[in-house]
């Protein structure tokens, strides 16, 4: 039986002060397969990198691209506030159809979601013209802090859906619902944690931003959520280590990074193995409890950004 290994890729995140031409070059030397481009910044103490379609970093981002062949595959973030954040949006989709991307990550502090969903379609309407598509992200201390409800909107709105295993693991996502909504999700985001959640807030916020664990070295789950989802679903490493990072280095950390992933995913073959070799019962029902989200193939995003 032919199996289908997942395109690996380097989050933005996971070296968030390295330049994108950079990120590029590291990545290819790690062996990657693609970057994630912070094409805005998220909070004012970052550094913003001008990947506007023509400045000097997006040439030389290109150029990166071409001469190592590691593509861009999404970018990022956006946090949907209900504010008229069109214009913001717009830019950054300009800019990922240069970049080649496929998709936009956004995630929510709106709490009215039935506004939401209206601002996620108008997303994906606008994503059409630039081929991307929006994905939403479930963040364990944000409004959409649930898978089910990320696939509602994403029914809703026409949107996808980004899984990230440390905020999966802090909501308390089960392998059946990775089951159920992974025709939604184009990309997962890969990390390990400890078990035991922070306390707080400010402790989840921490954690998500600078603290996370090297995948296979923490507590979580991951090849059982990588073999829940759909088979050659990309996965994307985004696990930032401030303390990780200042003892290794750039390339160190992300070669340590690919390995680990390389790892991880092998487990998750393995599980899938085995479970081919040794089938469940089939349920008593013959359908599924939510026919009306499951797609095909890969979610709606092909690979045709990424040459």
């Amino acid at each position: 039986m032919t199996t289908h290994t997942p395109k690996i890729g380097l989050a933005q995140l996971s070296l968030l002060r390295t330049e994108p031409p950079r990120l590029v070059r590291i990545a290819a030397a790690a062996g990657f397969d693609f970057v994630g481009a912070r094409v805005r910044q998220v909070t004012a103490a970052e550094r913003a990198y001008d990947l506007a379609p023509g400045s000097p970093m997006f040439r030389e981002t290109m150029l990166a691209v071409e001469e190592t062949g590691v593509g861009i595959r999404d970018i990022e973030f956006l946090l949907l506030d209900g504010s008229d954040q069109r214009s913001a949006w717009l830019q950054m989709m300009e800019a990922g159809k240069a970049l080649r991307a496929a998709t936009l990550t956004v995630a929510a502090s709106l709490t009215d979601h039935g506004q939401l969903a209206g601002i996620l379609a108008q997303m994906v309407n606008d994503g059409a013209d630039f081929g991307i598509v929006p994905t939403l992200e479930v963040i364990s201390y944000q409004s959409v802090n649930s898978l089910p409800l990320a696939a509602e909107l994403a029914r809703d709105s026409g949107c996808r859906i980004v899984a990230d295993t440390l905020h999966l693991s802090r909501v308390g996502t089960t392998d059946a619902e990775l089951q159920t909504y992974g025709g939604l999700v184009p990309l997962l985001q890969l990390c390990d944690g400890p078990v035991d959640a922070p306390a707080d807030r400010d402790g989840l916020v921490l954690e998500s931003r600078s603290e996370r664990q090297v995948p296979g070295e923490g507590g979580f789950r991951l090849a059982e959520m990588i073999a829940a989802l759909p088979e050659g679903t990309p996965v994307s490493v985004e696990t930032p280590s401030d303390s990780a990072l200042a003892r290794l280095g750039e390339q160190a950390w992300a070669n340590r990074l690919k390995q680990a992933a390389d790892s991880v995913i092998a487990s998750a073959g393995r599980l899938r193995a085995s479970a081919r070799a040794f089938p469940e019962p089939p349920p008593l029902s013959g359908c599924s409890e939510h026919p009306e989200l499951h797609t095909h193939g890969t979610n709606g995003i092909t690979d045709e950004h990424h040459s």
